[in-house]
């Protein structure tokens, strides 16, 4: 066996002996990612250099509707879902990025991780800017725009292989933009590769066969499924490790520790920048403001912020198709999302402070904590968000949608509730008497019904 030393027992129980067949044929996982590396850059770049289709185009019919489809109508929003199923094995099994990353870094220099790649705030930044920067190029629309976007971040994992780790995936344990949504969404997968303790520490002594963690998991330390790629390389490593089934909420309740970064991610660009993202297109405050502010320039004879010939690459700019940005556009569109994602942030940490303080045991970093709670919740919203492109492009192939009303509102009832549930186990942990588990649910409640009423608003109200 390639990964482990000692001999063992085999194991008859289903996962683990799914996690051995992982490991022992780590061949054919990686063809397999090199298959989808192709796909990847099929529909990446050939829509890019094709014509923009007309309105009368189908996925059936043209390649840059069915690279649409596929990008953004199946893959990202399922990708999201298969990280609460199966935990990060899209990382490990498929993610084109991840096996460049690999490649590349197999081949490169070697050097060692910079201190500044380890920030622990890039995967916030990352997420926030792209965020950002893809709406304002109308990424899920254009080809052009999904080329600059999703190609130069795949360049960007090569160069990072390239340059740092030895067989590692540099990129992705700190790079990636990605990477802290998945990071997050991971902890409620009822998979994990679990490590048993005790019989790491009796193999000490012996020979050990070393492997690669490409995402530089420390394995003797491993409590979650938060960080691991889910590859199997690990699975007998020590006689200590193995694909084992958990609860969803085990994580969050008993491995998640307070992480202010983390905490950062969830409220203000899950639940904040993200709502933003996918809520501006829609939301008649905006149209109204613009309406506004263009009027006030026109009559003081200001007319550069009303411009719409930028560059595509900065701003959307599709003259043939009546769709183009100003100046003014953009900067309504930047201010909505990072000034309304960060006002919804404060005041979900506001509301969770509150909470906090209402329980025993408070410390600096103990609302961080229960935070993790509204994960959830989170990650529901950034599927809902995706999924509106899902929707619309079903309804462009004239799929009728009428499902999908009942549907969001299930989902979202469902992930509020279920981070309800999470913050009552979390505050349950603090200990106290339930009259305070019960006064601190309260502005835990009310943070998430303000989260829940961005949704409303978007899809029912607006």
């Amino acid at each position: 066996m390639a990964c482990c030393g000692a001999s063992r027992p085999v194991r008859q129980r289903f996962p683990a002996r799914f996690g051995d067949v992982l490991r022992d044929h780590a061949h054919w996982l990686r063809r397999l990612q090199w298959l989808v590396v192709l796909v990847y850059l099929a529909l990446l770049v050939i829509p890019a250099i094709l014509p923009l289709p007309p309105d009368s185009a189908r996925a059936f019919d043209h390649v840059t509707v069915a690279a649409q489809f596929m990008f953004w109508g199946i893959w990202w929003p399922f990708v999201l879902l298969s990280m609460v199923l199966m935990g990060r094995a899209w990382c490990g099994w498929l993610c084109p990025e991840g096996m460049l990353a690999e490649w590349s870094s197999e081949r490169g220099r070697g050097g060692a991780i910079p201190r500044w790649i380890r920030w622990e705030g890039w995967p916030f930044l990352a997420f926030v800017l792209t965020t950002l920067y893809g709406q304002l190029v109308s990424v899920y629309q254009y080809p052009k725009a999904a080329l600059l976007v999703l190609g130069g971040s795949t360049v960007a994992a090569m160069l990072a292989g390239y340059w740092y780790g030895r067989n590692k995936r540099v990129w992705c344990r700190y790079l990636c933009p990605v990477n802290g949504v998945f990071h997050l969404l991971a902890k409620l997968a009822p998979w994990h590769y679990r490590v048993d303790s005790e019989a790491w520490r009796k193999s000490k002594g012996q020979v050990i066969i070393p492997i690669n963690c490409a995402p530089l998991v420390p394995l003797a330390q491993m409590k979650g499924a938060a960080q691991c790629h889910m590859c199997g390389r690990c699975s007998g490593y020590r006689d200590a490790i193995e694909l084992a089934v958990r609860s969803p909420e085990n994580e969050i309740v008993h491995v998640a520790h307070g992480d202010k970064w983390q905490a950062r991610l969830i409220l203000t660009g899950m639940m904040g920048i993200a709502v933003g993202a996918f809520q501006w297109s829609a939301s008649p405050h905006l149209v109204s403001i613009k309406q506004a502010l263009a009027a006030w320039l026109i009559e003081r004879d200001v007319y550069w912020p009303l411009d719409d010939s930028a560059p595509w690459w900065l701003l959307t700019h599709y003259p043939e198709l009546n769709d183009s940005f100003s100046w003014l556009d953009g900067a309504l569109i930047a201010a909505y999302i990072l000034g309304g994602g960060m006002l919804l942030g404060l005041a979900y940490a506001i509301l969770l402070r509150i909470a906090d303080a209402c329980l025993p045991g408070k410390t600096a970093g103990s609302w961080t904590v229960l935070a993790q709670s509204f994960i959830p919740a989170a990650g529901c919203g950034v599927f809902l968000g995706l999924s509106m492109t899902t929707l619309t492009l079903l309804r462009h192939e004239g799929v009728s949608t009428g499902w999908a009303g009942p549907a969001r509102a299930i989902l979202l009832a469902v992930a509020l509730l279920w981070s309800l549930r999470l913050f009552w186990r979390l505050a349950a942990r603090r200990g106290g008497v339930l009259a305070r588990r019960l006064l601190a649910l309260l502005p835990a409640a009310a943070a998430l019904a303000l989260f829940g009423w961005q949704w409303v608003l978007l899809f029912w109200r607006w």
